[in-house]
């Protein structure tokens, strides 16, 4: 990998949240530092659990803004006095921010937008008034980009049909995934005592505890398959929903085989031992940890949602695709898998979001248009 024509790129980002955005980026960050760049990684919070996992190469810029609007002015300022070539933005309403510090910075950086949701999805299931008006904020700002790109074929047409914008000017470049970092850790031994020898099959789920993950489904379903063999649910991550969750496994009297121990740093070595992996939600964008979980290699079931799973999987050639919400459908898909009727992934399924692979396509879009 080689920059010829950038030497100096920004990405920006409200924090680092332990979400599939933000792993993304940071991941993106490194391959381009890697490909003998200068990044910055600018934040308008420099806070969250990804924070510490920033390689020394990326260089933090901390704008400390008390949200995302409020750093308006020191992007700007930072634009104006750090002049990167060109400006990556993730998650709708920081990508507005971003080209609105362009505009008055008034300097001639490249920014490129990145969609890494189905927004017509995120802004209707949103408990937060702002997410609501994030579609016609896009409709309005997005076409001030050098370059729009969705992290999905799902999520780009997701994006031109509630915006207008059109489908020839959104670009499509996935999210860097499988990284060194991850080659690493999914070697790594895994101290979880139910990973054991001798000890039942274990069905992993990560993800944060929110109504988008539907994880009620995926207990529910889990509860009817532990009715016919001994087998133990593991959930990974933190969320809102979590007593909610933790009062539907205390009703169904499972709590002996379900456990949702929150966020882990290293996931991957859990997917490597896992008898099974599962992504019950209900909408996505391009869901990062099924990715991982193809690289780690347990055999996968997905909900068939907008959007990802399917594009992912390949119309299930990579692993098993059931219907949204569907308990009955999970749990015969659950049955499959622990029986042996769900192959492991092969190695194509993860070679497309390999670091190397996407940092080459962004170095491309960004210097001359081209993926």
């Amino acid at each position: 990998m080689t920059v010829k024509k950038l030497s100096h790129i920004a990405i920006y980002l409200p924090s680092l949240s332990g979400g599939g955005a933000e792993r993304a980026m940071l991941n993106l960050a490194y391959g381009l530092a890697c490909a003998d760049c200068s990044v910055d990684l600018v934040l308008a919070q420099a806070k969250g659990p990804y924070l510490s996992e920033v390689h020394d190469s990326v260089h933090i810029e901390d704008l400390k803004a008390s949200r995302v609007l409020a750093s308006l002015p020191a992007l700007a300022r930072y634009l104006r006095t750090r002049r990167p070539q060109a400006l990556i933005s993730a998650l709708d309403y920081a990508n507005v921010v971003a080209l609105w510090a362009r505009r008055l910075a008034g300097i001639p950086v490249r920014v490129l937008v990145n969609e890494q949701n189905t927004i017509s999805r995120s802004a209707r299931n949103s408990t937060r008034q702002r997410q609501r008006f994030v579609p016609y904020l896009v409709k309005h700002f997005y076409p001030w980009a050098d370059f729009i790109v969705g992290n999905s074929q799902g999520v780009v047409d997701d994006l031109s049909k509630v915006t207008g914008i059109p489908r020839q000017r959104i670009k499509m470049l996935y999210n860097p995934v499988v990284t060194p970092e991850v080659r690493e850790k999914a070697c790594l031994p895994n101290d979880h005592p139910w990973f054991d020898a001798g000890q039942p099959p274990v069905v992993l789920a990560v993800g944060r505890l929110t109504k988008q993950k539907d994880f009620q489904t995926l207990i529910k379903a889990f509860a009817s398959v532990l009715q016919t063999q001994q087998v133990r649910l593991l959930i990974l991550g933190e969320g809102p929903e979590r007593q909610v969750l933790e009062a539907l496994v205390s009703q169904l009297g499972i709590g002996a085989n379900v456990a949702m121990p929150g966020f882990v740093e290293n996931p991957y070595a859990y997917m490597s031992h896992a008898s099974l992996y599962i992504l019950s939600s209900r909408w996505e964008g391009l869901p990062t940890a099924l990715i991982e979980a193809l690289y780690c290699g347990p055999p996968i079931i997905a909900t068939d949602c907008p959007s990802g799973p399917r594009e992912i999987l390949a119309d299930g050639k990579y692993g098993s695709l059931v219907s949204v919400g569907d308990v009955m459908a999970l749990a015969s898909a659950i049955e499959a898998g622990l029986a042996g009727r769900i192959p492991p992934p092969t190695a194509e399924s993860w070679h497309p979001y390999s670091l190397e692979t996407v940092v080459d396509q962004y170095v491309s879009i960004l210097s001359n248009g081209m993926i």
